[in-house]
């Protein structure tokens, strides 16, 4: 099956504790079923000075939600996507407005 959440999509958080927020998604990992959106799932991670973080200090980074709790923004709502081909193309769609993806 095809995966239908990619990265630099732009997306809608529709459950948990991020509800509502939107962001674009900047990993996927599909043995986890799990993508990682901006702005979304941020947490804080003190981290002693290393060669990386010379000055050490609250390090902030997104955490991956599960792929289920999100769905594609279009106009800000969140849609469906479909597959259909197009002579010997296959495309992605959004099923709110039949627009290609």
């Amino acid at each position: 099956m095809a995966w239908k959440i990619k990265k630099g999509d732009t997306v809608v958080v529709i459950a948990g504790g991020f509800k509502g927020a939107e962001g674009k998604v900047l990993r996927v990992d599909r043995d986890g079923c799990r993508v990682t959106v901006e702005g979304v799932g941020v947490r804080s991670r003190a981290m002693r000075p290393s060669p990386q973080h010379p000055e050490g200090g609250v390090v902030r980074k997104e955490t991956s939600i599960h792929i289920s709790n999100v769905a594609l923004s279009e106009g800000g709502k969140p849609t469906r996507v479909g597959f259909r081909m197009v002579g010997d193309k296959k495309e992605r769609y959004s099923k709110r407005s039949q627009s290609v993806l």
